[in-house]
């Protein structure tokens, strides 16, 4: 009471002469005028009042909250709503509930800084401000302002509280942090007001915070009362530079904070927000503001704790606040109101004021015209791709490189590398690994102490370090001391790359970085920032992102290095590679389609565009009794990709370095056929399939016995000397038999006729060649010269030498040679009789591998910023040589059908592309004109290779199909 008789002299005398002058008259247009006047005339001084107020709702809470929200629009007719926890359909019901309650329609706000999700489960989610501080084309940063806003309207929401404003001074501020976009004053102003713009142009109002500025404090206003020490210089200088810059582009609302700050408020331990200094002699005359003026949250203790409920909220409005907000109890201030009222303490023209102001926000905001929220579709427009697009673009410019020793990032010459990845911090880290490890052979070391995990490492060439904490904004991201001296130790002994998924601020514990080579500041943890993370460590992104704050003395605010970029296959949303998201879903339901209907029991889709991974799924399981499901790391028996992905890249590289001819003759290649009819076959016409060689030859056919099992004559059930070759569990062949079918091949008769005849003999051949003309085993060759380099870490033969059997799909249930489920061993026959490694078949990949193999094509011959072999020699091979004669074959590569004829593709695809097939259910295919790579991996083959439903019903052809469709640029 005694408080109040304070107020009753202080505000008399204060409002004496401002209140002569009080009256809202900025109004947009006659209609809105016409409208405020009419909406205001029709209430009550109570009614009024009740405007004045924005109450906290939630739509996670019991029925006694909702009834209790019920009679605060009812009965006391409350202005406005300001939602908190919940989820977005519940909320969108209960707005439409208190809406139709309301006598004026309600103004409903959220504390959206990065999207809703601040507030509301099942909503999407941007990067925090600190992360879009790193950010520095502002254009992104508009384009998020503008999503989260459609977002909000779809929610009918008319205010979010941001941006926040708040320079972020204090590495120790327990309240903002994250929140801000920097410590740096101009990089705030920028990406607040960029922010401001996108909010604003789809017609939500934007709420600068909290003023005069919480960034440079260590106390949170929710607990108790932070005091500001700073000259009203410095304050000019540093706070308030933003709100003028965003002021003079048209911020709509602004948030005053509950704050000490004796420079701007004299009165000891007085609240900012309840200063009529700060908010009408500085906020409304010196800088001019004519927009919302909103308190922050009246229950938080820097407020609630200066005086009673009621008593906050009349100063608060005295001092010259329009939104009172989260007042924590309205029938009480409202009858303080009242009584200010009788007493002269509050006039009708300040009441007025506000009131019409707040009534004209309500008409520029659709108020006029209310219309409740459609509850159709609203999840799905809640999350839609689009906002995908832009969330990926955001974090592709906000990872930051801050020291690259020897230019450690982007990784090169994978070849010459042994990359060991340890992990730190308490989250979640599976995405940046399984990413690290698409792009070479990358294996997650883990020990329980220092000393064994020391030992672990020294074979390894480089360290990857992750460092993964939760993201929350509000979260402890410290490191532990433990954590501390493990990093250290570990880069003593190695090279190191460290990324750090984590606040900026963690890094401060860090006292010395002289051994630590690389380090990324990934800033949250998160699947895409772990994505984007691991594309800079391998060079398929360029870093671009700039430190928003200083991290001690290592490293300043603005410190970011630019790095370089391989050619290395990256990842995005289709629609950041000019395709459609929703047509490409379509690949989905054709994978159902062929694993419901027995086609094959699953398989791996990938479709890559420019240089980007857009697409790439795994479907159904192992086999069909659903045990197993398909991991896009499981690798896959490609049959004849084979072909294309060992063989013929390694005669491409002959031919380029030229130690091979096109004219080259097979009596010439290999001296064994020197004197028999192939002698002139050149090698041209073998890789054009039209050396006129017989399709196949059953070769297994003549080792089994009397009942079509093996014969011992040519097997054993264990490894010697003289039976070496395994093809398959328990199953060797004799040491001669692999000659004996090239001999076979030697003796076997030519088709008459020169034409297209698809034949394994010529790749079985083309093996021979390059295992005698290399001295090196075709699959030692093909580690060596590509899969190595290429970081195709999951491409091999034999896979068991290197996979546990449970990453490998079955390819068949053998009843007719080996009798056995055929898992980790080559299904075709011939090159299983080839110790597993054949020209023609014998390999084995994921799509992601594939894909690779398939881009370094694409980009003629180069990937990861290494030359395989030149331009002009994958023309060469990329050309339909005998085209006119009916032959659509490149030079190995398969090629589209010509006319009307069958062939491979979907017959929609450029005359350009090339690619290849496989018996197991495969397939690969590249188109230089549109960008395309494509891969398709599946093991129809099992349970028996019979039926080709899986070709007889186009499903390779008709995913290619989809693909073309979904190419909108």
């Amino acid at each position: 009471m005694k408080r109040y008789l304070v107020l009753v002299l202080l505000f008399a005398v204060a409002f004496a002469s401002a209140q002569k002058t009080v009256g809202f008259k900025e109004h947009a247009d006659a209609g809105e005028q016409k409208w405020v006047d009419s909406i205001y005339n029709s209430l009550s001084f109570d009614e009024r009042v009740g405007q004045l107020f924005m109450v906290a709702a939630y739509s996670n809470k019991d029925i006694e909250h909702v009834k209790g929200i019920d009679k605060l629009v009812q009965d006391y007719k409350v202005g406005g709503l300001i939602f908190f926890q919940g989820g977005p359909v519940r909320q969108a019901r209960l707005t439409n509930r208190y809406q139709s309650e309301a006598k004026v329609p309600l103004f409903i706000g959220i504390d959206a800084e990065w999207g809703l999700s601040m507030r509301l489960d099942s909503t999407y989610r941007y990067p925090w401000n600190m992360t879009l501080g790193a950010v520095q084309d502002m254009k992104l940063i508009e384009k998020q302002g503008k999503q989260m806003a459609i977002q909000a309207r779809r929610m009918g929401i008319h205010f979010n509280f941001a941006p926040v404003l708040d320079v972020n001074i204090n590495p120790a501020n327990p309240i903002i942090g994250n929140r801000s976009f920097g410590e740096d004053k101009v990089n705030v102003t920028d990406r607040a007001l960029a922010l401001m713009r996108g909010i604003q142009s789809e017609g939500v109002f934007a709420t600068g915070k909290h003023f005069p500025g919480h960034g440079d404090t260590g106390t949170d206003s929710h607990t108790s009362l932070p005091y500001l020490p700073f000259s009203r210089e410095r304050l000019e200088d540093v706070e308030f530079y933003p709100y003028k810059k965003l002021f003079a582009e048209g911020m709509s609302s602004i948030m005053v904070a509950h704050l000490n700050v004796p420079s701007i408020e004299p009165t000891p331990n007085y609240p900012t927000s309840l200063s009529y200094n700060v908010v009408t002699n500085i906020v409304k005359k010196e800088m001019g503001f004519k927009g919302l003026i909103f308190t922050d949250a009246l229950n938080m203790k820097g407020a609630s704790g200066y005086m009673a409920p009621g008593d906050v909220d009349l100063e608060a409005f005295l001092a010259g606040n329009d939104v009172l907000l989260f007042a924590e109890n309205v029938p009480v201030a409202i009858e303080k109101f009242r009584k200010a009222y009788t007493d002269g303490v509050l006039s009708e023209e300040r009441l007025q004021y506000s009131v019409k102001k707040i009534l004209a926000y309500k008409y520029r905001g659709g108020l006029n015209k209310y219309k409740p929220i459609d509850l159709n579709n609203l999840y799905q427009e809640l999350n839609g791709h689009e906002y995908d697009d832009l969330n990926y673009q955001l974090y592709e410019n906000a990872v930051t490189v801050l020291k690259n020793d020897q230019e450690i990032v982007p990784v090169m010459a994978l070849e010459n590398e042994k990359i060991a990845f340890v992990k730190m911090g308490d989250d979640d880290h599976t995405g940046y690994l399984n990413t690290l490890q698409k792009y070479a052979d990358v294996t997650e070391v883990k020990e329980d102490s220092l000393h064994l995990l020391s030992n672990r490492l020294k074979e390894y060439s480089t360290v990857i370090v992750g460092y993964h904490k939760a993201d929350g904004a509000w979260k402890k991201h410290d490191f532990s001391s433990k954590e501390l001296v493990w990093l250290d130790t570990i880069a003593k002994n190695k090279k190191v790359i460290l990324t750090v998924f984590a606040k900026p601020y963690a890094m401060s514990a860090i006292k010395n970085y002289t051994n630590i080579e690389g380090v990324i500041m990934a800033y949250q943890n998160n699947a895409m920032s772990q994505t984007v993370a691991a594309e800079i460590v391998f060079g398929a992104l360029a870093a671009k992102g700039k430190l928003p704050v200083s991290i001690g003395t290592a490293f300043m605010v603005n410190h970011g290095i630019m790095t370089g970029t391989t050619n290395r296959l990256g990842f995005t949303t289709p629609e950041n590679a000019g395709m459609s998201s929703k047509v490409l879903a379509k690949i989905d339901l054709l994978a159902k389609k062929a694993i419901d209907e027995k086609m094959t029991p699953g398989l791996q889709v990938l479709v890559a565009r420019n240089g980007k991974v857009v697409y790439q799924r795994s479907f159904g399981h192992h086999t069909y009794d659903g045990m197993t499901k398909v991991k896009d790391s499981d690798i896959y028996d490609v049959a004849s990709l084979t072909k294309v992905l060992s063989t013929l890249p390694n005669i491409m590289q002959l031919y380029d370095k030229g130690e091979v001819k096109l004219d080259d003759k097979l009596g010439e290649m290999l001296p064994q056929f020197a004197r028999t009819d192939k002698k002139k076959i050149i090698l041209k016409d073998m890789l054009l399939h039209q050396a006129r060689f017989q399709a196949w030859m059953p070769f297994y056919q003549e080792t089994l016995d009397a009942g079509k099992h093996p014969d011992t004559m040519y097997y054993r059930k264990s490894f010697s000397d003289d039976f070496p070759h395994q093809v398959a569990e328990n199953l060797y062949l004799r040491r001669d038999y692999p000659d004996t079918i090239i001999a076979k091949i030697a003796q076997s008769k030519l088709l008459k006729k020169k034409e297209y005849k698809y034949s394994d003999f010529s790749f079985i051949l083309l093996k021979e060649f390059l295992e005698k003309h290399t001295g090196k085993k075709i699959d030692v060759l093909s580690e060596q010269q590509f899969y190595k380099p290429l970081g195709a870490a999951f491409t091999t033969y034999n896979p068991l030498h290197k996979f546990d059997m449970d990453d490998i799909p079955p390819t068949e249930i053998d009843n007719y040679f080996r009798y056995q489920t055929i898992q980790g061993y080559v299904h075709d026959m011939a090159a299983a009789m080839q110790d597993g490694v054949g020209g023609h078949a014998g390999l084995f990949s994921n799509a992601m591998d594939v894909a690779k193999i398939m881009q370094m094509y694409l980009q003629e011959g180069n990937y990861g910023g290494k030359q395989y072999f030149s331009a002009k020699t994958f023309e060469t091979f990329n050309t339909c040589h005998a085209c006119k004669q009916g032959n659509r074959r490149g030079l190995g590569f398969d090629k589209p059908q010509i006319g009307s004829n069958p062939g491979p593709t979907c017959g929609c695809v450029s005359k350009e592309s090339f690619g290849h097939t496989g018996f197991t259910g495969t397939m690969a295919w590249a188109d230089p004109e549109t960008g395309l790579v494509y891969v398709f991996l599946s093991n129809r083959t099992y349970p028996e290779a019979g039926e080709n439903r899986l070709s007889k019903e186009n499903i390779r052809e008709d995913i290619q199909k989809v693909i073309q469709e979904a190419i909108i640029e």
